[in-house]
């Protein structure tokens, strides 16, 4: 009886060791952004954004600033975005590497370890992507809004309907659908282990799925300003909230009903 607890200790703290690694590194990894995101805030706080008609700013971030070209304005965005991605989506996306790791248990810790890497890249190639379509979209609004006044004066109160419209989708099927297949993309990680190529497929589906799934929230942290710290703080929470909390039918609807609270004080201030 001793000798079989103590096999069974072993093999947990053979499994337990690897799993220690994958959170150390994902906790460097998002202490280091989120220290970069912070020194990044900090910086674009220094630089004065353009005074717009409805007593708002544009951020620097969204024109090029003295002696710059688009291109230059472009490169500073996507850095911003890569340095800000990992401390937003890592809560959400470790409890996945960790179903993965399980799954490949047959393997060796490094071998585990480099698919996960491939994994994780993978899933931030997406959202970077997400990032080089996000840019342009934001920049033209930019520029028309500075050349039409009268958007100009709406753009706050519109900010609160995109807010609130966003916020709705937490309450519907939509959703449900969504963060579900998210869910079950967790229960089925890592069905072909060992192959490179399988980990970055896989890592291409999560993130696509996870893009789908919270897309409303990234919409909602655009609306309420991308270099908003307290936004983007209460973003990364949502997202979390709703991956890994058990009750999180009831979590989503929570929040949604928080984010449409959150937007219509934005329209109320606006008008």
């Amino acid at each position: 009886m001793n000798r079989a607890a103590t096999t069974r200790a072993r093999a947990e703290s053979r499994h337990l060791a690897p799993n220690a690694v994958l959170i150390g590194a994902a906790a460097l990894l998002f202490a280091a952004s989120t220290a970069a995101t912070v020194r990044r805030y900090a910086y674009m706080a220094t630089m004065s954004g353009t005074p717009m008609a409805g007593h708002w700013t544009i951020s620097a971030i969204w024109t090029p600033m003295c002696g710059q070209t688009w291109w230059h304005a472009a490169a500073s965005f996507v850095c911003m975005w890569a340095l800000m991605m990992p401390a937003m989506m890592l809560p959400a996306l470790v409890p996945m590497l960790w179903r993965e790791r399980a799954a490949w248990s047959g393997l060796s810790p490094f071998r585990c370890g480099l698919l996960n890497i491939l994994t994780g890249a993978a899933y931030f190639a997406i959202w970077m992507l997400a990032g080089c379509a996000v840019f342009p979209l934001c920049a033209a609004l930019a520029a028309i809004a500075i050349r039409v006044p009268a958007l100009a004066h709406a753009a706050p109160a519109a900010a609160g309907a995109v807010v609130v419209l966003a916020s709705l989708l937490q309450l519907t099927s939509w959703k449900t659908r969504r963060l579900a297949g998210c869910h079950a993309m967790r229960r089925c990680a890592g069905r072909a282990p060992g192959l490179a190529r399988s980990a970055l497929r896989h890592g291409v589906r999560l993130g696509l799925h996870c893009a789908s799934c919270c897309g409303n929230w990234m919409v909602v942290l655009l609306a309420l300003g991308v270099m908003n710290g307290h936004a983007m703080a209460a973003v990364t929470a949502a997202i979390a909230a709703e991956r890994v909390m058990p009750c999180h039918g009831r979590v989503v609807k929570m929040i949604g009903v928080a984010g449409v609270a959150v937007g219509v004080s934005m329209m109320m201030r606006g008008v």
